[in-house]
């Protein structure tokens, strides 16, 4: 999958970890049921910690931190759509 930053940059979850993109589609799936920026940090910190099967804790490389930065970016904008 490729996900588009809002700069433009694509990154390419091939690139990632299977654990790594195990953690992106956790939070894709969260992004579009919390009811705050702050549950989707917390979903994203218990992801990071639980890993892959309770395989252990995640290291967020940068590339993950992009795409979690981008991902929690789309949360606010959805959240900030809602209250509108």
């Amino acid at each position: 999958m490729i996900i588009r930053t809002d700069s433009g940059h694509p990154i390419d979850t091939a690139d990632l970890s299977p654990e790594e993109r195990h953690v992106i589609q956790k939070l894709l799936a969260w992004m579009t049921l919390v009811d705050s920026v702050d549950q989707f940090c917390q979903k994203k910190d218990q992801a990071l910690a639980a890993g892959w099967n309770n395989s252990g804790p995640v290291r967020a490389t940068r590339t993950l931190t992009r795409v979690i930065q981008h991902l929690e970016k789309q949360v606010r904008q959805r959240l900030k759509r809602q209250s509108a």
